[in-house]
């Protein structure tokens, strides 16, 4: 379990330094587990109670529009936290669902050690701050797309900053999560290759 480890500091080194003190309270209190593909890890209506580290393997989160429809509104590209992040922190019940779309590997956290071990750690808390301001910039990066690019630009941007989502889920959640339909998106394809 020392991989699912090395991958989260590496992962957090990127963004912050972690002292040796800090990676022994995440080893503490972060446990590892392997999901098989299709799982919910989080259902709509409830309060999340994870907070989840992809170690590999691909995860979406969705939720459903008026009509009944699944709305992919994030999908990961690579090791990261994927949590309903506003939900998770504020103990409140999620409208989301988080899907395992392959087998995954995960270091997970409940709410009430992520308390326990900010009051431990040197440097949680800076970390924690900078993750969620890094979020915040790609919500409104992502907002500022959806309203000023159309669906061949999105689609687009999304093969050249973030190729393994295209590589890696199917095209159906990919549409959704451009805000487009599935054959429109199978046009853009076809006709940009």
């Amino acid at each position: 379990m020392d991989r699912y480890f090395d991958e989260m500091f590496a992962y957090i080194n990127l963004i912050w330094d972690i002292p040796e003190g800090d990676k022994e309270v995440c080893r503490l209190f972060f446990k590892p587990i392997r999901v098989k593909k299709d799982t919910l890890l989080d259902v709509a209506g409830k309060i999340p109670n994870y907070h989840n580290f992809i170690v590999s393997g691909y995860m979406r989160n969705f939720h459903l529009d008026e009509k009944g429809n699944e709305v992919t509104v994030d999908l990961n590209d690579g090791p990261r936290f994927f949590t309903s992040y506003y939900h998770f922190m504020n103990r409140s019940i999620s409208n989301e669902n988080l899907q395992c779309v392959t087998d995954c590997e995960i270091l997970r956290i409940c709410r009430d050690d992520v308390d326990r071990s900010a009051e431990m750690g040197e440097t949680q808390k800076d970390y924690t701050i900078k993750v969620l301001q890094q979020k915040m910039e790609q919500e409104k990066e992502r907002i500022h797309d959806m309203a000023n690019l159309n669906a061949e630009q999105r689609y687009l941007k999304l093969l050249r900053n973030q190729p393994n989502i295209i590589r890696n889920f199917p095209l159906k959640y990919i549409a959704s999560y451009l805000g487009i339909k599935p054959e429109s998106l199978s046009r853009i394809r076809k006709e940009i290759t």
